[in-house]
């Protein structure tokens, strides 16, 4: 299931569209320092890459993103009437559209360029607090299979997590993507707070294309029946992520 493209109007009639360009520089800067995946589509979301924010130039009302793998997805990118992009800063989701999108380099590198946005959507979609879970030192959930598929179990990596579920990359995509699928017997552990047991259900799931070329799926996961034991490692976790977040970008570590 991939998701639908944002709808930006040109009148101010969403109830959570951003118009001051101060508060959409310092969202764009905000998905920039932290370094977090965007996805941008065209055709109506049926092509979709990932992609991060190299350089927010409010002097010049620009905005630089990373290219598409290949120079065709990137030309189709350029010609596209409209490119979509979806991005979560925090637990808040970041929409925005572009209708023209140009080839540009930063530092020798080829990347693509588009004016900062003038409007956007800033959204927040999900019942609980999600967190993006360490990139450098991955959090993985193992689960077990049946034994049809003669593997009796796979470790996937968490993208993020919450009180109410999980993100997954399924870079083999071994789980496949048949929404309503529940797995029993779920291991993941979570560093300093211990091995948590849990049942999880698809909920959404999206075919990636990333930088490098490769092709990913991620996999929106919603806990079952989670006990309050569970649930308070969940959120001692989370608060520990906050916290070392909290101290990085106050410069403490």
């Amino acid at each position: 299931m991939q998701s639908s493209p944002p709808s930006l109007g040109t009148e101010n009639q969403h109830p959570f569209q951003v118009d001051s360009r101060r508060e959409i520089i310092a969202l764009m800067r905000g998905l920039k320092e932290s370094n977090q995946f965007i996805s941008m589509m065209i055709s109506g979301g049926a092509e979709i890459f990932i992609t991060t924010v190299i350089d927010v130039d409010d002097t010049n009302n620009l905005l630089v993103i990373d290219c598409a793998p290949g120079q065709l997805a990137n030309q189709r990118m350029i010609e596209a009437p409209r490119v979509y992009f979806e991005g979560l800063l925090d637990k808040i989701s970041i929409q925005f559209s572009s209708s023209s999108i140009q080839n540009t380099s930063i530092d020798g590198r080829p990347a693509l360029q588009l004016a900062i946005p003038t409007s956007l959507i800033r959204l927040q979609r999900r019942e609980y607090y999600r967190i993006n879970t360490p990139l450098s030192n991955p959090i993985r959930c193992t689960i077990p299979l049946d034994e049809d598929t003669g593997i009796e179990s796979v470790q996937i990596s968490l993208v993020d997590i919450s009180c109410g579920g999980i993100a997954l990359l399924d870079d083999r995509k071994i789980l496949g993507n048949e929404i309503g699928t529940i797995y029993e017997n779920c291991k993941i552990d979570l560093p300093a707070t211990g091995m948590i047991n849990v049942s999880l259900q698809i909920r959404s799931t999206q075919d990636l294309i990333l930088l490098n070329g490769k092709s990913n799926r991620r996999l929106g996961c919603q806990f079952i029946n989670l006990s309050s034991a569970v649930l308070a490692s969940i959120q001692r976790y989370i608060m520990k992520l906050e916290r070392e977040r909290n101290a990085k970008l106050a410069g403490r570590i």
